[in-house]
């Protein structure tokens, strides 16, 4: 394994579902999580606890660039969407619906999970495709 290019996958991958991660829940989300307050804990507990958030992230991001080095066949960056996609239903299905079980959430928030999950997770695909097919040369 290319360490350089790994690290720019991961560092790259990493961006995009914070920023992505942040249009979602921070501008599109925000009224319907402020119409839900009282489901989730105080904003300021949420920002103390941040912390834990950025490092799952983390972890989770390198695996999905790990993950995609291992069958990786330099197929432009379709291979990264059907990739994106195929991590997304991974975590999305089981994400969404399951808080759906758990919490007394309406399911048109479970729904948006979903969708924007998938979203996101088919940009990571493809960002990370990306990043190794340009240091192919």
């Amino acid at each position: 394994m290319n360490t350089k290019r790994f690290l720019m996958a991961f560092v790259a991958t990493y961006l995009v579902y914070h920023v992505v991660g942040y249009l979602i829940h921070e501008v599109w989300l925000d009224p319907v999580y402020k119409d839900l307050a009282s489901v989730f804990r105080p904003k300021e507990e949420m920002n103390q606890m941040m912390w834990i958030f950025f490092v799952t992230s983390a972890v989770m991001t390198l695996m999905f660039c790990y993950i995609f080095t291992r069958g990786y066949e330099n197929r432009g960056i379709g291979e990264g969407v059907r990739y994106g996609l195929y991590m997304g239903l991974f975590f999305m299905v089981v994400y969404a619906y399951n808080s759906y079980v758990i919490y007394p959430l309406p399911y048109h928030l479970i729904l948006k999970w979903f969708v924007s999950g998938m979203v996101t997770f088919v940009a990571m695909g493809a960002v990370v495709s990306m990043v190794y097919k340009s240091e192919e040369g």
